[in-house]
């Protein structure tokens, strides 16, 4: 170690939270979510050494047993279909790139964007969103199922990891992200988030962020299946653009590797109009502080119009080709065949249910806890607990 002009030796400085913290109030924008200044948790617990408020939620959830269950939940296509397709783990994963990098373009907390989007499926139930649709009409008349509520559920009760509270602990903006971060289901939001404001922007860019995801690998993943042909997509306006290009600047490559091209030009077009767009709004609507996001009465983060019509074309275009394929409607109904016969059978004869899980219905009630139960499993776990339950031959 060298010496200081004096002769002495340099004291060595940790770089503790509180440095993290002044980095972030130095270099985030005014309008930004701090750690500093959070809301706090639902029980008190000492501050970590190193790691700011939200570098600790989203290390939280990465650790979490719901988190590691999404590499073998449905994106599209079910796990056993094939190895290389999306799973609610690897989609998770790349929506939290393309968030942080739209977080860093309009310096706001990179760390709170990502420990939203890494949560925004942790209450995503087997087989994607047809096995979300089975589970919210058998509990239609006890309080439906709604991912984004279940997701809450899990960071606040099921998870069960540190002594003295259930749950993760998390701070109130990232349990407030998983909620509110779709503007769809606010509704339904628990009471402690009826304030009749506006999420932060970091948890509002999460929606949009997921959907450039899922948008363009469905559709990445709709080619590799072979579901969706490269004629067919002639018919949509992005797609074409981009795969124009592709071929131009890359004639000789192979076509997947074309593809691969248009789908990331896809991805940096719809990134860098979102970017381009909120900057605007965030000016036009002179969003100086935290305070004036929250009461701007509109979301800030969004598309231009033209954008966001082509976006919405090529969603149609995947709902109508992909999403509505025999194939895919075929594992779906499978899929949502398991999950009711599984409701069925646990509710039916409750001594069926794991003791573990028996023991939570006398607090929680039958259907609630069977709820959370089959929204927890898997896809291989579903599959293969249906079949111990109705193949005679299998042991259980």
């Amino acid at each position: 170690m060298g010496t200081n002009q004096s002769g002495q030796a340099p004291v060595r400085r940790l770089l503790d939270r509180t440095f993290f913290e002044k980095l972030e109030s130095d270099q985030r924008s005014s309008y930004a979510a701090l750690s500093s200044t959070s809301r706090g948790r639902r029980f008190s617990e000492p501050e970590h050494a190193f790691r700011t408020a939200y570098q600790r939620d989203r290390d939280r959830i990465i650790h979490c047993t719901a988190f590691r269950r999404l590499e073998y939940k449905t994106q599209v296509f079910v796990n056993h279909e094939g190895d290389h397709y999306r799973t609610r783990l690897t989609h998770s994963l790349e929506a939290a790139q393309i968030a942080r990098t739209i977080a860093r373009a309009l310096r706001l907390n990179e760390d709170l964007t990502e420990a939203v989007t890494l949560a925004h499926d942790l209450g995503h139930p087997p087989f994607g969103h047809s096995g979300e649709d089975a589970i919210n009409e058998l509990m239609k008349d006890s309080g439906g199922f709604e991912h984004n509520l279940q997701a809450l559920r899990i960071v606040d009760r099921l998870e069960h990891r540190y002594p003295g509270f259930q749950g993760l602990n998390l701070t109130h903006e990232v349990r407030e992200g998983i909620v509110k971060h779709s503007p769809r289901y606010r509704e339904a939001a628990p009471a402690e988030f009826m304030d009749g404001v506006e999420p932060v922007l970091e948890a509002q860019l999460v929606d949009l962020a997921d959907e450039i995801a899922y948008t363009n690998h469905d559709l990445e993943d709709g080619l590799s299946s072979e579901i969706l042909t490269l004629g067919e997509l002639e018919a949509v306006e992005i797609w074409k653009e981009h795969f124009g290009a592709a071929n131009a600047l890359h004639p000789g490559e192979a076509t997947r590797v074309r593809i691969r091209a248009a789908i990331r030009g896809i991805i940096n077009t719809l990134t860098t109009d979102l970017i381009e767009r909120t900057l605007e709004n965030i000016e036009s609507h002179q969003t100086h502080s935290l305070e004036d996001v929250r009461r701007a009465g509109r979301r800030l983060v969004e598309f231009t119009p033209e954008v966001e019509q082509k976006k919405r074309n090529l969603k149609q275009f995947l709902f109508a080709h992909l999403y509505r394929h025999y194939r895919v409607v075929r594992m779906a109904e499978k899929a949502q065949r398991v999950v009711r016969d599984l409701f069925h059978a646990y509710t039916s004869n409750q001594q069926q249910l794991p003791p573990h899980v028996e023991g939570r219905i006398a607090e929680e009630g039958l259907h609630r806890v069977v709820c959370d139960y089959i929204a927890g499993m898997t896809d291989r776990f579903a599959l293969k607990e249906h079949q111990k339950l109705f193949d005679p031959h299998q042991r259980v």
